[in-house]
């Protein structure tokens, strides 16, 4: 479920251009003179796998229409703990388009945002590992099919106030990750409980995430006209089967059960290369009308095979609620104008312990960018989560064990993550990496697991 697009903020707010890369470090790749052509050098330096489509691209881009595309791939195995050792894949494909009408029509009607996925793959945590309360590979998830991902119209309608509506997910601009030196810190690592959002929120209400598209639209304030402050508030479609396979191009509201409704405050202060260094402070919350049973109807999951589910409580409510706080801060900058430089980050999400499936969960990190003198864009991340189940599950499973059930008591599930990011061009990335994940599943049937990541993105 993991946050790839990300909302552009309106023109007047964008941060200046970043200074070029510490070129008195920087060590560009072999020339490799007589095996490839001359341009090898301006391709392997590029943006893009596959350069400017002989002038092509930038003509588009003059005129207001940027192509993308991208595929990403995690791979996961287990040789230690879990259900059962094994090893999975997945990937995703996406293609899409951001059309500005102002520079191609010449009337600021606002900027078309186009974007299809397409996933497919085996997820590591259903059966290998038991059934973890989060997925070890963000990109595994919502159906894996062709969907569509986002169609919507942007508009920035000065330097106070922006809005966008049409069929987007909550994941691009509340509890969203932050950008530093142009890259999501979340999605620095491949454990889905931190890339693109703590994992929480998707859990405990209605919040939309990547890649599915929910009807819907958000507003946002900048009280001071600039990216200093900013209040903002949405409203989207909640249904639940979204992200079934089928269900790529559904568009309609039938299946609804209600509305999700997020706020969200922001801080931002500083600048990633010069000056005060960055950071930034969310403080958000939702409503949800959606009816719901309450938590412990969700107990038979986190059950082994022969535990028979006496009087299982199935009570509905109307309406969920939660927040979120999000921090992150440079604390390091290698010297004034540098990308290289080290972050820190931190989330707590809180939901309703009614129906919340981990009423508390938490993530943390900590990433450096630039490794080695000549390594300035690559990066080495270590974080971790930790998911509580509601203690509500707890509490149903002890009147079982209280009647002879052998039932498990589900607890908590916290993890672990370290990886290195190895840019070799600005469009490739390798990210081998391993996760330690404690109570597979959130109880103690399986043994502690020990997970070797390989992630791959590119940029077409």
């Amino acid at each position: 479920m993991p946050g790839r697009v990300v909302t552009p903020a309106p023109a007047p707010l964008v941060p200046p251009p970043a200074p070029a890369p510490d070129t008195d470090h920087y060590v560009p790749p072999p020339t490799l003179a007589g095996y490839f052509p001359d341009s090898y050098q301006n391709w392997i330096r590029g943006s893009t796998m596959t350069g400017d489509w002989g002038g092509l691209r930038t003509h588009l881009e003059n005129r207001g229409v940027h192509l993308q595309g991208h595929y990403l791939e995690d791979a996961s195995g287990n040789p230690v703990g879990g259900n059962y050792a094994a090893v999975r894949y997945a990937h995703e494909f996406g293609l899409g388009a951001d059309i500005d009408f102002a520079r191609l029509i010449h009337h600021d009607i606002g900027t078309l945002h186009i974007l299809l996925t397409e996933r497919a793959g085996l997820s590591l945590a259903a059966g290998p590992l038991g059934g973890a309360v989060d997925s070890v590979q963000q990109i595994f998830g919502s159906g894996e099919t062709v969907r569509l991902t986002r169609l919507s119209l942007e508009k920035n309608f000065n330097r106070y106030v922006s809005m966008e509506a049409g069929w987007i997910n909550t994941e691009n601009d509340f509890g969203q990750s932050t950008q530093h030196w142009g890259m999501s810190i979340y999605c620095q690592f491949q454990t889905n409980a931190i890339c693109g959002m703590p994992q929480g929120l998707a859990m405990n209400g209605g919040y939309g995430w990547y890649p599915t598209a929910h009807p819907g639209a958000w507003l946002k304030l900048y009280p001071a006209g600039n990216d200093h402050y900013l209040i903002s508030a949405g409203i989207y479609n909640v249904d639940n089967t979204i992200s079934n396979t089928h269900n790529g191009f559904k568009m309609g509201l039938h299946n609804t059960t209600g509305v999700y409704l997020p706020f969200q405050l922001g801080w931002h202060h500083g600048n990633d290369y010069t000056g005060e260094m960055e950071g930034n402070i969310r403080l958000g919350g939702y409503w949800d009308t959606s009816e719901v049973a309450i938590v412990s109807s969700k107990t038979g999951g986190y059950q082994p095979p022969g535990v028979t589910l006496i009087d299982l409580p199935n009570n509905q409510i109307r309406g969920r609620f939660g927040g979120w706080l999000e921090a992150d801060q440079m604390i390091q900058r290698d010297h004034s104008g540098s990308g290289r430089g080290t972050i820190i980050f931190g989330s707590f999400i809180w939901g309703d312990p009614r129906t919340a499936l981990t009423p508390y969960f938490a993530t943390w990190g900590i990433i450096r960018k630039g490794t080695f003198a000549d390594r300035p864009n690559d990066t080495i991340s270590f974080g971790g989560k930790m998911a509580v189940l509601n203690p509500k599950l707890g509490e149903y499973a002890a009147t079982l064990q209280q009647a002879g059930q052998k039932a498990l008591r589900p607890s908590n599930e916290p993890g672990i993550e370290l990886n290195y990011g190895w840019r070799p061009t600005p469009w490739a990335t390798l990210r081998p990496g391993l996760q330690y994940l404690w109570h597979p599943g959130g109880t103690n049937r399986y043994r502690n697991a020990l997970i070797i990541d390989m992630e791959t993105g590119l940029t077409f």
